[in-house]
């Protein structure tokens, strides 16, 4: 796998992991007692994120934050999916080249 491919597919995959976690906050956001689901980021050394999820020390919802997450969360996935789409295009595009 090329480096871009995996920096993109940690992206898609830190993206994944925040639409489902806001998702999972929002469902249970009336429930008595419910802590919020956090996704922390990290940069890796070689490219890429790392992403893990911990919850609030303190109950409580954050509604407005969770939808925000999910539109940023989306927008992020669609642009790792088009870096994916753009290398794997450029690729064919060089061995139609070499052939």
């Amino acid at each position: 796998m090329s480096p871009i491919s995996s920096t993109a597919l940690s992206g898609l995959n830190a993206a994944q992991l925040q639409l489902h976690s806001s998702a999972h906050n929002i469902a249970n956001a009336q429930t008595p007692g419910f802590r919020r689901q956090m996704v922390q980021q990290s940069a890796e050394p070689a490219g890429g994120v790392r992403a893990s999820v911990s919850q609030a020390s303190e109950p409580g919802e954050s509604l407005a934050e969770d939808i925000v997450n999910q539109m940023a969360a989306s927008a992020v996935y669609r642009a790792n999916l088009q870096t994916l789409r753009t290398e794997r295009d450029l690729t064919g595009t060089l061995l139609d080249v070499m052939a």
